[in-house]
């Protein structure tokens, strides 16, 4: 038996390979499926099932597209309901064979009604380890309030999940590896840990959500610190219940080269150009109006949090041979309208004689007699339980999570600048600034942390 986490840092999600006498199996795949099937070929194996352990909201499935390569057949839990596709829906308690080992069905709604967990039994009838999903992390459970309408709230969704781990999970062995479905800095929980494995038996002395509490107490603790949910997530579910498209399709229509003249023209009918460079490169000069979100982060998560419409036409400029990876991870999270890449990047639209836009990065040494003129203002982009933690004195917080919901509350006459922890998300910031016509915007070099480092400026 072999099993094998594929962990996308991008979208801090996991995804598992399992095989046993030539047959494998693959759980919660992303779209871009080449790896997992180059694994069943290396191993020499055969790809039967494709199982899914709930509706996912933080990035688009790639069962179809695996189902469609290799033949497997996909498999939800109870309670699913698939508008497109031949899936099976398991019952509670199904096994399915694979090879000399077996994977049970069991039943744990909470996170939503669907969700699933994969109970792996060895080839000598052993419980081995579970695959949670959403259901269970490491340190947390999946957030409520996903799949709440007219008729659930978050609160009886947080109920079920209480049920679920008490009657399904947490009477099973200690020594069960705990395989979950993200890992800390997905935004489908709250407290994960680092790790992104560990044994039932960890859990249920660490885990806050399986300590003996009642279950008045755990709706409590699961509802309450909920940030909202980030705009991409109900196009990301809706294309995983109705189907998505080909990603080869998307790489396709992505992977078009425009001209400088085509550019202009596809700006003026609306779509953006997202830079997905280096934050530091980027400063330095690019397209006016461009976003920018760097490659060598959680782009993905970014993207299709300030990106909210999955249908915006997306035009890349990248840094050279990575095109096709920008579009990819883009379509990760349903942004599948990428309609072609800037040929030749910056340097042929500087060599255009078009104009180029900067944001100057300043050192905090040097901002502190700016920080109390009234037309300074001093933006922090962290989430606002790191400013909770430790802010500039006369810092507002403004998280980049909402900040295109809440322009308006700020002043185009004013210079503001912006810091997050490291200088990755504060970039974005100031992109999203410069592009909705603020002119005076200076990034903090090296954010809060060279901040606390250099003690220029006062700290509450």
């Amino acid at each position: 038996m072999k099993i094998e986490q594929i962990y996308t840092n991008c979208l801090a999600q996991a995804a598992y390979y399992i095989e046993s006498n030539g047959e494998a199996a693959v759980i919660d795949p992303l779209r871009d499926t080449d790896a997992y099937i180059k694994m069943a070929k290396d191993g020499g194996a055969e790809i039967k099932y494709v199982f899914e352990t709930h509706f996912h909201a933080d990035f688009v499935s790639g069962y179809m597209d695996l189902a469609d390569k290799t033949g497997a057949k996909v498999v939800y839990g109870p309670d699913a309901k698939i508008e497109k596709g031949t899936i099976l829906n398991a019952s509670d308690g199904e096994m399915f064979s694979l090879g000399a080992v077996k994977i049970k069905i069991l039943h744990t709604p909470g996170h939503t009604p669907e969700s699933t967990t994969y109970l792996l039994i060895d080839a000598d009838g052993k419980n081995h380890a579970i695959f949670t999903g959403d259901t269970l992390f490491i340190g947390d459970v999946g957030r409520p309030d996903l799949a709440v309408n007219k008729d659930i709230s978050k609160e009886v969704l947080a109920g079920v999940l209480y049920d679920s781990l008490r009657s399904k999970i947490m009477p099973l062995e200690d020594h069960l590896i705990v395989y979950p479905g993200h890992g800390p800095g997905s935004a489908c929980g709250k407290n994960m840990s680092k790790e992104t494995f560990s044994t039932l038996g960890d859990q249920k002395k660490n885990n806050y959500a399986l300590q003996d509490i009642s279950k008045e107490e755990f709706v409590k603790k699961v509802t309450t610190g909920i940030l909202p949910p980030p705009q991409y997530f109900p196009g990301n579910v809706m294309l995983n219940m109705s189907g998505s498209k080909s990603i080869d399709k998307v790489v396709e229509h992505g992977l078009n080269e425009l001209s400088v003249e085509e550019i202009e023209k596809e700006i003026e009918r609306g779509a953006v150009v997202l830079d997905t460079r280096h934050q530091k490169t980027f400063k330095n000069g690019f397209i006016p109006g461009s976003i920018n979100i760097g490659l060598d982060g959680t782009f993905a998560v970014w993207a299709g949090t300030i990106i909210a419409d999955i249908n915006m036409p997306i035009i890349i400029l990248a840094e050279e041979g990575r095109e096709k990876e920008s579009i990819v991870r883009l379509a990760r999270v349903g942004l599948d309208n990428s309609i072609g890449y800037i040929k030749g990047g910056i340097n042929a639209w500087a060599e255009s004689g078009r104009k180029i836009d900067q944001i100057e990065s300043v050192a905090s040494e040097s901002i502190g007699e700016q920080i109390n003129r009234s037309e300074t203002v001093i933006l922090d982009v962290r989430k606002p339980a790191e400013f909770n933690a430790g802010h500039v004195k006369s810092a507002k917080n403004f998280p980049l999570d909402v900040m295109n919901d809440h322009l308006q509350e700020l002043d185009k006459e004013k210079a503001y600048y912006v810091y997050c922890k490291g200088g990755y998300r504060s970039m974005m910031a100031s992109s999203i600034l410069k592009a909705n016509g603020f002119k005076d915007v200076l990034d903090i070099a090296g954010g809060f942390d060279a901040i606390l480092k250099s003690a220029a400026l006062e700290i509450v």
